[in-house]
C-alpha cells in the first residue's frame, strides 16, 4: 500500500475574518494554528514576520532555519546577522524593512542530532501563499524584494532565474496569472479564496519586485573574493529597492 499523500489544504482556512485579515499582529496570531500544509507537524513553532507594519520595504525570504524556528522570529541566524551588514551598507536600518518567509514553517531532515535544511516542494509554498498575500497587502510595501528563487516564485507565480533577473524593477502587473497578486490571478478557489467564498485580501496598489540572492547563499561562497562581490551584489540590489521605493513614494 502506497502512503498517503500528506495533507495540504493551504492556509486559507486560518486567516481571520472581516477587519482582522488587514492587520500583522491578527495574522500572525492566527498563523500559530495553521495546519496549511505537514511542516506545522515537525516544526518547533510558526515564524512569521518582524518589522515596521507600514514599510515602505517588505523583505521575502525562503523559510525559517534552525534559529528562526528555535526562536521564533525571521533572520535571526547567521544569514540574518549578514542581511543585516547588507542592509547597513545600502544605507537602510533593519528596523525599516518589513522581514518575512515565503513559508513559515522550518522544514529539515534529521541527521543525528542536526536538523538540517531542506527546501520547500511548490506545494509548501503554493499552501502558505495566503498568508503572504494577506501581509503584502497590510503592510502596503512600495517594493517587495524577493531573496532566492523560492520567494521570486511566490510572488511572480512562475520559476525565476535570479542572476538572470536581478539588477532590475520588476512590474507585479506583469507576473504570472498563478501569483496571488497578478491582475489575471484567477477568481475561483485556490489560494485567492476562502472555502466560505470570501476573496482573500490583495494590495490596493501593487508593489514592484527586485530580485536579489537570499544571504544564506553568500554563507556557502568559500572563496573570499567571490564572497565579497556577492555582498557587493546583494547590497545593490537593496539599494535598488529603496530608490524604486522612494521613486513610487514622489509619483
Amino acid at each position: 500500500m502506497s502512503p498517503r499523500p500528506p495533507e495540504r489544504p493551504g492556509a486559507q482556512e486560518w486567516l481571520p475574518r472581516g477587519r482582522a485579515v488587514h492587520d500583522v499582529e491578527a495574522l500572525d496570531r492566527a498563523a500559530h494554528d495553521c495546519h496549511g500544509c505537514e511542516l506545522w507537524g515537525d516544526a518547533t513553532q510558526v515564524v512569521f514576520s518582524r518589522g515596521p507594519h507600514d514599510a515602505r520595504l517588505a523583505l521575502v525570504g525562503e523559510q525559517p532555519g534552525d534559529h528562526e524556528d528555535r526562536e521564533g522570529e525571521p533572520f535571526v541566524g547567521p544569514a540574518g546577522r549578514l542581511l543585516d551588514d547588507a542592509l547597513d551598507a545600502a544605507g537602510l536600518a533593519a528596523d525599516d524593512v518589513y522581514l518575512t518567509n515565503a513559508v513559515k514553517h522550518f522544514r529539515f531532515e534529521q541527521r543525528g542530532g542536526r536538523r538540517l535544511h531542506k527546501s520547500p516542494d511548490v506545494a509548501h509554498v503554493r499552501a502558505c501563499l495566503p498568508w503572504l498575500t494577506a501581509e503584502v497587502a497590510a503592510v502596503g510595501p512600495r517594493v517587495v524584494v524577493a531573496m532566492g528563487a523560492t520567494a521570486g516564485r511566490a510572488i511572480l507565480g512562475r520559476p525565476v532565474r535570479v542572476t538572470a533577473e536581478r539588477g532590475r524593477v520588476l512590474d507585479l502587473g506583469d507576473a504570472e496569472p498563478a501569483s496571488p497578486f497578478s491582475p489575471g490571478a484567477p477568481g475561483g478557489g485556490g489560494p485567492n479564496k476562502s472555502s466560505d467564498g470570501a476573496r482573500l485580501p490583495r494590495p490596493t496598489d501593487a508593489p514592484r519586485v527586485v530580485l536579489t540572492t537570499h544571504p544564506s547563499a553568500l554563507l556557502r561562497v568559500r572563496d573570499r573574493a567571490e564572497r565579497e562581490a556577492a555582498f557587493a551584489a546583494l547590497v545593490d540590489d537593496l539599494r535598488l529597492a529603496a530608490d524604486a521605493a522612494d521613486a513610487a513614494g514622489t509619483r
